[in-house]
């Protein structure tokens, strides 16, 4: 009752988190479990126990999802609701009310395809839940303890779709599941209210969500074991961090169409990217990046398609809109681990089996015409083709079957460099680099050299600087480059301080278009107050990008800042190639797979 009367007396969202909160992950819940159990919502009967408020709005979202209100049993702390029932009767518990001779639980649950618990504990028995139609879905959502606990069900039914309302079992029923992201799409289009229409976008998005392929961030949160679809995991985990952007558009948009949005978001595929990158920084400062591979699709060739994470990362890939993905491996080792892990092997992902490829030829004789006088015979090449994904994966690229390769998760990155580099050049007066994009606080910095080179002589620590400033204007950054030593300007005098002045002289001499200078220490370069004590200092601002003294110092600053949790890394970068490339770390996480996968089809190093 108050409810309905704010929402009267006011002009923005009103909303009773425990009634439609609970409404929403439970009829999200539902959809799926009907799925799982090949049922349709329009032919089910559901049982309920409990008449109040979440009960009843959960009963109402279920009808506006498709359910039939005469396929609806209730009952409550009086008995069955029933039409003449008098006893503890109002106007929200009528429309439920059944011509029915059934006065308890147990005869209006007995045939029933759905149990819906919002009462009290322990009050259904296995005897009920026996009763109960083939592949039951019974939510006991009764809290600390449940109508009928999941050790209690199974020990009746081995066919039945579980869910509760505590953490400790599978198919958690979890209003924060819903509440604070329906509210952000309610207020990001300035929603007079949130209405049915709402409602049911927020519980199919969600519904949407359980249905796709886990990635390994929220993987990690259940011990070891990965979700997949199915009776044990009918609803995302309440950490899931991709909720906000399935529910919060999915809100957005169906208020806009209700005509219930103040202020309409013209474009939604931004907002989702904004979204997006509230909680991966790298999503939102890369969302143009990203944007554009969106509209120029590239095909990208995994050359590790065999392994779970590049399966998932590549499902992802395509589905973000990013392009083709094309994977190496055995086509029946590949097909069987997407089975088993649970994601539908879609048919624009293309499969490569090097055994079986109508190019070994033609990759054979490129190959041994490369490195014919580097040691290999024919049959090496042969082998090298046959054998080796990377080299295989490379020659795609190299004879244009492919747009951009992706490797390095199950692979030390030198390794996979060293098969490259035996079919791919640098680019035509360019030079190969290693840069690691870092995003800390709000600020963005690549580094260089954080590959290629050990101890970059004078030479290289100039194209060095040369390569990142130009990766940084692929990232639409105006690069300010500081050359990195020990020493500041020469005091106290420190190792590498000689190479770096040298540089600096030539390029002077070059007169390159960007701000660079050297040497100097770390803090000074990135500490606004502290390079105001050098008048001097040619930069004018804080460095964006980070020139190395040595390849060691590069690796060792790189991986504290993303074990410390100062920052976001992607890296290293490869840049400088003949052909778009890039090398994940060792295990690298699907989602920065499909990170790097992206950045291959942008080809950063062009």
């Amino acid at each position: 009752m108050i409810e309905e009367r704010l929402k009267e007396l006011l002009d923005i969202p009103v909303f009773h988190d425990d009634q439609h909160g609970t409404a929403i992950v439970v009829g999200a819940a539902i959809l799926n479990g009907l799925e799982v159990a090949g049922k349709r919502i329009e032919d089910v009967k559901l049982a309920c126990s409990g008449a109040g408020a979440a009960a009843l709005a959960c009963l109402n979202l279920l009808v506006s999802l498709g359910m039939k209100r005469e396929n609806i049993f209730v009952s409550d702390i009086a008995g069955v609701v029933y039409k003449g029932r008098t006893e503890l009767m109002d106007q929200w518990k009528e429309p439920f009310a059944q011509k029915t001779k059934a006065r308890k639980l147990a005869e209006i649950i007995k045939g029933a395809d759905i149990f819906l618990g919002l009462s009290a504990g322990g009050i259904v028995s296995g005897e009920m839940v026996a009763s109960m139609a083939a592949n039951p879905i019974i939510f006991a959502m009764a809290n600390p303890e449940p109508e009928i606990t999941p050790e209690d069900v199974y020990a009746v039914r081995d066919d039945a779709i579980m869910a509760t309302g505590r953490s400790d079992y599978p198919n958690q029923v979890n209003n924060v599941l819903c509440f604070p992201f329906i509210f952000r799409g309610a207020l990001d289009v300035r929603a007079s209210t949130i209405n049915e229409a709402m409602k049911v976008a927020a519980a199919r998005a969600l519904a949407d969500l359980a249905r796709a392929a886990v990635p390994d961030q929220v993987a990690s949160s259940f011990h070891g074991r990965r979700p997949t679809f199915g009776r044990d995991y009918i609803i995302p985990a309440p950490f899931d961090p991709r909720i906000i952007w399935h529910i919060a558009p999915a809100v957005a948009r169906a208020a806009m169409d209700s005509g219930v949005a103040k202020q309409p978001i013209a474009d939604m595929d931004g907002y989702v990217a904004r979204l997006q990158g509230r909680l991966d920084p790298l999503v939102g400062w890369l969302g143009s990046t990203f944007e554009k591979v969106k509209s120029e699709p590239k095909r990208v060739i995994f050359s590790e398609g065999e392994d779970f994470a590049v399966i998932r990362a590549a499902n992802s890939f395509v589905t973000q809109g990013f392009g083709q993905p094309m994977l190496v491996g055995s086509e029946a080792r590949v097909r069987e681990n997407f089975a088993e892990i649970g994601i539908a092997l879609r048919p624009e992902v293309e499969l490569y089996d090097t055994r079986k490829s109508p190019y070994q030829e033609e990759f054979t004789e490129y190959l041994y015409k490369r490195l014919q006088r580097r040691g290999y015979l024919k049959r090496d090449c042969q082998r090298l083709v046959t054998n080796e994904r990377n080299v295989f994966a490379a020659l795609m690229v190299a004879h244009g079957y492919a747009d951009a390769m992706i490797s390095g998760v199950t692979r030390n990155w030198t390794s996979v460099y060293r098969d490259v580099m035996r079919v791919i050049d640098p680019a035509p007066g360019r030079h190969v680099i290693g840069i690691t994009l870092a995003l800390c606080r709000g600020r963005a910095v690549l580094i260089a050299d954080t590959s290629i080179h050990n101890i970059p002589t004078t030479d290289q620590l100039v194209y060095i600087a040369e390569e990142a400033a130009r990766a940084a204007r692929n990232f639409g950054i105006e690069p300010r480059v500081a050359f990195l030593t020990y020493s500041t300007f020469g005091q106290p005098r420190g190792e590498r301080s000689d190479e770096v002045r040298e540089a600096i002289a030539i390029l002077d001499e070059r007169g390159v278009d960007f701000e660079y200078d050297g040497d100097m220490a770390a803090d000074v370069a990135l500490n606004k107050d502290l390079m105001k004590l050098y008048p001097f200092c040619r930069l004018s601002d804080t460095a964006n990008v980070l020139i190395m003294p040595a390849f060691h110092a590069a690796s060792i600053s790189t991986k504290m800042l993303r074990e410390l949790g100062g920052g976001t890394i992607i890296g290293p970068i490869l840049v400088g190639l003949d052909k778009s490339i890039q090398i994940c770390s060792l295990g690298a996480r699907d989602t920065d797979i499909v990170n790097m996968a992206a950045l291959a089809a942008y080809d950063v190093s062009r």
